[in-house]
């Protein structure tokens, strides 16, 4: 099992439960989910899944303040933990270059949530550039599983700004885009 052939539900469940611990900063909580993340989407042993799975919280943690997180650290964390991607995997990516579109989608997404100067295309050109490198594919066949992804994102940031309630519905709504999303980013790295 590897980047290409990973279980869509169980990698939007994990990535929802991810969403969710992050908002909510329960960081224990994301960094089982981020066990299965990359488990599930990377199909890494289980030391290096460990390992990545620490990178990805530890990147999450400095990117999570705000305004004052450290876009250079957590840039670092992702480009470590795409080291260990490639290492596993054999995927064809420099993990800098990895780590800098990663980072650089959060960005445009938290530009979008918090200040509005961007778009949700902007944030969807943002996936598709990070997921068209990572898994060496076309923008056009990637480009409904990032358009679907802000879908999950704008539910995501609905609930955020409704103040993180476990039993506020727009959970649901954000989990399926999630399995949307997943679904077609496997549909498209199978071609």
């Amino acid at each position: 099992m590897g980047a290409r052939d990973f279980d869509p539900a169980a990698l939007a469940d994990a990535e929802f439960a991810g969403w969710v611990a992050y908002y909510r900063r329960e960081w224990l909580p994301f960094l089982g989910a981020a066990l299965r993340m990359v488990r599930v989407g990377f199909g890494t042993s289980w030391a290096r899944t460990v390992r990545g799975a620490w990178y990805v919280l530890r990147a999450n943690q400095v990117w999570a303040p705000y305004p004052d997180n450290d876009p250079a650290q957590a840039r670092e964390y992702m480009r470590r933990f795409y080291d260990l991607v490639v290492r596993a995997d054999g995927l064809a990516l420099d993990p800098a270059e990895a780590a800098r579109r990663e980072v650089e989608w959060w960005r445009v997404h938290r530009m979008h949530q918090r200040q509005d100067d961007l778009s949700e295309d902007d944030v969807t050109a943002a996936l598709v550039d990070l997921y068209a490198y990572v898994y060496d594919q076309s923008s056009e066949s990637v480009r409904e599983a990032a358009r679907q992804r802000v879908i999950a994102m704008g539910h995501s940031d609905a609930w955020v700004a409704g103040g993180c309630r476990r039993d506020d519905p727009r959970l649901n709504d954000e989990r399926s885009a999630l399995l949307a999303s997943y679904t077609a980013l496997r549909a498209a790295v199978e071609r």
